[in-house]
């Protein structure tokens, strides 16, 4: 297949705010190889444009965004700086037209200090950490929602749509991830509930994971990268006017107000 044709169509749809046909259907894409090779090429032409790349994030590691999704393992995207919102005066402001059709995630956040490339074990994850962080991530589709399919999300940068992190500790690592529980506030209802094994079992695990699948694509974590290790629960749909604020054990919480 065309993979920088099918790019140029993401970038276009990602500048215009405007949606295209899924690229399953209208490039014929049909592989996972395929939707990370355009994923890769639409990255090329979005740091021609000045982007820069802060890190990773990993999409479908709890069983209710795979039920939502209707796959059956973990998918990864890069973060871009053009749209990660920092929190100021303890909430982090997001402009809601800048999406298409956003939902919410809350995850867990890792800041690494030391690279990890292939086949690594949680402990080498861990031992790779320098912090971790509560993290918002909005979700977006590019894509008409019609015969759409889970290498159509890969293609489209897993869904990228923007991201805030809290404030990084170390405090969560000096317990055990997997008990950590999540709370997830809409306009003060709860509306998710998690624990860090609701991440792959282990959110670590998902980083090894990533560490791995980035190894068959010759690529690797490196020190200061940024990753978003999944969502602990299912994504929320958004509107203007939304408030949501994110609990993750004691840490202190996050909020984004969606202007």
């Amino acid at each position: 297949m065309d993979y920088a044709g099918a790019a140029e169509l993401l970038e276009s749809a990602w500048v215009s705010r405007e949606l295209i046909q899924p690229l399953s259907r209208s490039a014929g894409m049909a592989t996972i190889d395929d939707a990370y090779a355009v994923q890769s090429r639409w990255n090329a032409l979005r740091e021609e444009a000045g982007e820069r790349v802060l890190g990773r994030k990993i999409g479908l590691t709890s069983k209710a965004m795979q039920e939502q999704a209707g796959f059956d393992r973990p998918d990864f995207g890069r973060l871009w700086a053009s749209r990660y919102v920092p929190v100021e005066d303890g909430a982090a402001e997001i402009v809601t037209n800048l999406f298409l059709q956003p939902r919410i995630e809350g995850e867990i956040a890792f800041l690494l200090k030391a690279p990890l490339s292939g086949e690594v074990s949680i402990e080498d994850v861990l031992a790779a950490t320098e912090a971790v962080a509560p993290s918002f991530e909005i979700v977006d589709s590019r894509f008409e929602r019609r015969d759409f399919q889970v290498i159509d999300t890969i293609a489209d940068n897993a869904s990228f749509g923007a991201f805030t992190i809290g404030q990084w500790g170390q405090r969560m690592l000096r317990g055990d991830l997997r008990e950590v529980p999540m709370t997830m506030e809409r306009n003060g209802e709860v509306v998710v509930t998690g624990t860090g094994a609701d991440s792959l079992g282990h959110p670590a695990s998902a980083v090894a994971w990533l560490a791995a699948t980035l190894g068959n694509y010759g690529e690797s974590l490196q020190a200061g990268d940024w990753i978003l290790s999944g969502s602990l629960g299912r994504a929320i749909p958004v509107s203007r006017g939304d408030e949501f604020r994110l609990q993750i054990g004691v840490e202190q919480a996050v909020v984004a107000i969606f202007v």
